[in-house]
């Protein structure tokens, strides 16, 4: 499947935000170490959400429908032995955060993904793991990986610099280790509001968690989840898309169910459009960008936000003047090397940019379309189709169903705001 897109002037019109992925995945791994029965309303239905509920209903968890969103029989900890290996498809975060909780179990259990979560590291929370007790098997310190618990806490020593879901697995796992656990992270730690979502989360289920400035964690033994409600709120992530689109034309365009004091790293989508030039309004549960079609180039340290790298070197690539995106040399770690990916869709548009090791140098210009990769990757996928609304001419993205990962409606959506976008 395949997306064309044409060159779109205006945009107009409002769009009730997509249910954040990260929280939701979060949530439904929260309610199966739960005690009772849990309700999560207005959750994220997609490719990566659906792998954590199927990781949720293997190892013990019962999941039910309902019209605002599922319940969720939890197993107050006790995993149950799966009987298979877990595909966890193209979720890095369900694989990271399901490889700590399966610790939990004296069971030996084994996680796989697909071809690009085969090539993603986890190491580094294997050997976290292995300091607390559990025996791990990695391939070649990349998943497929095997775990055989069970917990027993203790202290362990993580780095912070490569995924900031190898600490909130830990932190998930934690309260079922048969003592006390203390994590300690031993380089910067990027990605820091993820583990800030982690924290608020395991604080809904009532389970406390000491922080020590974020250098290190404790967390007590003996804790149980309480099972609890609680509505998903939206993704800032997936309607970082939507922002810039509506700031790169002129366009007047208001994205609902995006709240003014969320804790997603991915907010930060908000203030670079504004400091490049475009009007934003936010209020206590909605973002309107009013877009004039011309920025200006900034200076954008992505280490705490490293998903928004795609995007941003696309506003970056047709704003005036020079914009640098950089600290963030982990954006090379997710579905695919987004920094070298993101280098070479752009040139095939004859964008002026520059690769560097955490990032990328743009100088700002007319794009002309062309026929792109997706990389495997939704983020991709949907950076390279707002580009295409800027671009002469039309372009096409291969592959581009895998947009579905985390929202599998893009195109429509779009082109209900009057983006001449549609899949081929």
């Amino acid at each position: 499947m395949n997306l064309l897109v044409r060159k779109t002037d205006s945009l107009d019109g409002g769009v009730k935000a997509l249910a954040s992925k990260s929280y939701t995945i979060r949530a439904v791994l929260s309610a199966l170490l739960a005690d009772g029965t849990s309700a999560i309303n207005d959750p994220l239905i997609s490719l990566d959400t659906k792998a954590s509920m199927y990781v949720c209903e293997k190892l013990g968890g019962s999941i039910r429908k309902f019209d605002e969103g599922l319940k969720i029989d939890g197993v107050a900890g006790k995993i149950r032995n799966p009987g298979s290996t877990l595909d966890t498809l193209n979720s890095g975060t369900t694989i990271r955060l399901a490889t700590a909780i399966s610790g939990i179990s004296k069971d030996r259990i084994t996680l796989t993904g697909d071809e690009s979560i085969q090539k993603r590291p986890i190491q580094p929370l294997a050997d976290a793991l292995s300091q607390m007790g559990v025996r791990v098997k990695t391939t070649n310190g990349n998943p497929p990986v095997e775990v055989q618990g069970p917990l027993q806490g203790g202290e362990c020593n993580i780095r912070g610099d490569i995924s900031s879901q190898f600490i909130s697995g830990l932190l998930m796992a934690s309260p079922y280790a048969a003592k006390d656990t203390t994590i300690n992270i031993t380089t910067e730690l990027k990605s820091r509001p993820y583990v800030d979502l982690t924290l608020n989360m395991l604080k809904l289920f009532k389970i406390k968690v000491g922080n020590s400035k974020y250098s290190s964690f404790h967390v007590e033994a003996g804790q149980v989840y309480s099972a609890a409600e609680y509505t998903v709120e939206g993704d800032y992530s997936s309607a970082a898309f939507i922002l810039a689109a509506a700031a790169l034309t002129e366009s007047k365009v208001t994205v609902h169910n995006l709240f003014s004091d969320s804790l997603q790293a991915d907010k930060r989508i908000v203030g670079i459009i504004r400091d490049m030039g475009a009007k934003v309004d936010v209020k206590r549960d909605s973002v309107t960008v009013r877009g004039s079609g011309r920025l200006h180039g900034v200076k954008a340290d992505l280490s705490d936000s490293p998903d928004l790298l795609p995007i941003v070197s696309v506003l970056g690539a047709l704003a005036e003047g020079e914009t640098i995106i950089y600290n963030t040399e982990h954006a090379r770690l997710k579905e695919c090397d987004r920094i070298k990916a993101m280098h070479s869709e752009l040139k095939k548009m004859r964008a002026d940019v520059t690769e560097k090791q955490d990032g990328l140098v743009l100088k700002g210009g007319a794009l002309y379309g062309a026929t792109l990769d997706s990389w495997n990757d939704h983020r991709i996928v949907m950076s390279m189709a707002v580009a295409g609304l800027k671009a002469q001419g039309k372009t096409k993205i291969a592959d581009s169903e895998v947009a579905a990962v985390t929202f599998p409606d893009f195109a429509g959506i779009m082109k209900g705001i009057g983006a001449d976008i549609k899949v081929v």
